[in-house]
């Protein structure tokens, strides 16, 4: 029962983190790409329920940041005039789903004011908006990567296990080819080989193609495994012994056997290649400006007058971690739940 509680837990808050992210246009107060220069790392705006005069408002409202004298890169609140924050408020326009076009924004305050939830960047772009909006790019590299492992997987497993001879001998033994590969200096050597003028769209797709390519190995070891299981069942000899194809075999009595196998392994390479597509943005190599990433909001921390001087660029790093960590929980809640059914 405590499992089950886990596992729905686990379920609903990545659900709802997922929806956030696809969302990011309506719960982000600003665009991705909208520059401040004026406030240039700007640190997270506070949140006040009381005035400078002691007086209590139910209505949360923020100060305007302003530079402080003679101290670059420094700022003070201008307690002389509060933005209250205001709630479905028209703003930038964006797409929902790449379709529908609209203004309408959950939260935010009234020009000149400003509100920075996590601070900004050295543009003085809002790190709230580009974490939501970096999400999008991360998160489908994430998804869409481990698919295509999962697929290509599927295809090289069941044709090892259900023919064996030599073709299981040469799938598997090129299995154990991309295992030992070191996928990160694979992906440098072919971005290093793509010429400079690259559309980001290309980019896009080229990490999607090579890290989905390099994670086949394991899902597919794991399919061939219980294919070499499944086709030995009773069941799978009489359905052959009247005369049953080997595509309807595989269709119908064999592959819903390796779904639970598959949606675990997904489960696995998600945050995985999540983590890949960040690693090669915070290095260079991935979706460049001015497109956000969660790759790109870290990048700034190479530098180290950056890592010492400004804390909340931190932040999206942290806001990383239960991600992964709930990706990880679920993955080994329906590990659990494939086993018990295997029993």
């Amino acid at each position: 029962m405590r499992r089950t509680y886990k596992f729905w837990i686990t379920l609903v808050l990545l659900a709802g983190f997922h929806l956030a992210i696809f969302f990011a246009g309506f719960l982000a107060p600003y665009s991705f790409s909208a520059q401040n220069r004026d406030f240039s790392y700007a640190p997270p705006s506070r949140i006040h329920f009381v005035d400078s005069h002691g007086k209590f408002h139910v209505r949360p409202f923020v100060y305007q940041w302003i530079t402080v004298a003679h101290r670059y890169g420094s700022y003070e609140e201008n307690g002389q005039k509060a933005y209250p924050v205001r709630f479905f408020v028209a703003g930038a326009p964006y797409k929902l789903a790449g379709i529908f076009s609209s203004h309408l924004h959950l939260f935010g305050v009234d020009t000149p004011g400003r509100i920075f939830i996590l601070g900004t960047d050295d543009y003085g772009r809002d790190q709230f908006s580009r974490l939501l909006y970096g999400g999008q790019i991360s998160l489908a590299a994430g998804w869409i990567a481990a698919a295509f492992s999962i697929l290509l997987g599927a295809v090289i497993g069941c044709l090892a296990g259900f023919y064996g001879g030599w073709i299981d001998d040469v799938l598997m033994r090129g299995g154990e080819l991309f295992l030992a590969l070191p996928w990160l200096y694979l992906l440098f050597a072919v971005r290093a080989a793509l010429p400079l003028q690259v559309s980001q769209g290309q980019v896009f797709l080229l990490l999607i193609v090579v890290i989905g390519m390099i994670g086949w190995a394991r899902p597919a070891r794991l399919i061939r495994g219980i294919v070499l299981s499944a086709k030995q069942r009773n069941f799978v000899t009489a359905a052959r012994a009247f005369g049953a194809s080997d595509a309807y075999l595989l269709r119908r009595h064999i592959l819903p056997q390796t779904y639970g196998v598959m949606l675990t392994q997904m489960t696995f390479l998600v945050p995985q290649y999540i983590l890949a597509e960040v690693t090669l943005t915070f290095l260079g190599l991935g979706v460049g400006e001015p497109m956000a990433s969660w790759g790109s909001l870290l990048a700034s921390l190479q530098q180290y007058s950056v890592m010492v001087s400004y804390w909340w660029m931190f932040l999206p790093a942290l806001l990383l971690i239960p991600v992964f960590f709930g990706y990880y929980t679920l993955a080994d809640a329906l590990q659990e739940r494939v086993k018990s059914v295997a029993l």
